[in-house]
């Protein structure tokens, strides 16, 4: 009889043990999703324009792709736009593109300072792009 008292005892302390580590356990948040969702493109050329950015970059068939970014985009803060200048280091110039609800929200141009890096490029003289830059409102990305 008193073997199974100390078995039946034993058995208990163990499962309380085993079991109980979620009594002490932290509980974690729920994951909520977020609104916001983006691209993220590698920027094989950046041509600038005197109204905005001529970008080159490769969408997922390893096709290349132009898109143009108007330069009101950036002047304000909180705008459509944002420039994060690149140091000298190992990382490639990207462009991010956030949407909100599945609607455009912003561009970021992840670019080298340096103009002399091979991912800068002239628009050549005899280029109108004047007309290209006109009425933008969001970025038709080719995906």
């Amino acid at each position: 009889m008193r073997k199974v008292f100390f078995r039946t005892l034993l058995f208990l302390a163990l499962a309380v043990f085993i079991e109980g580590d979620f009594l002490f356990a932290q509980t974690t948040p729920e994951y909520t999703q977020s609104e916001y969702y983006y691209y993220n493109f590698t920027i094989e050329k950046i041509f600038s324009h005197r109204l905005g950015y001529i970008v080159l970059y490769r969408k997922a068939s390893n096709k290349l792709v132009r898109t143009y970014i108007p330069l009101d985009w950036f002047n304000t803060i909180g705008g459509k736009g944002e420039i994060v200048y690149l140091g000298s280091g190992p990382e490639w110039p990207s462009m991010i593109v956030y949407y909100k609800n599945g609607e455009f929200s912003h561009v970021r141009l992840r670019i080298r300072r340096d103009r002399t890096h091979l991912t800068w490029g002239i628009v050549p003289f005899n280029v109108n792009a004047d007309e290209l830059f006109q009425d933008i409102e969001e970025l038709k990305l080719e995906l």
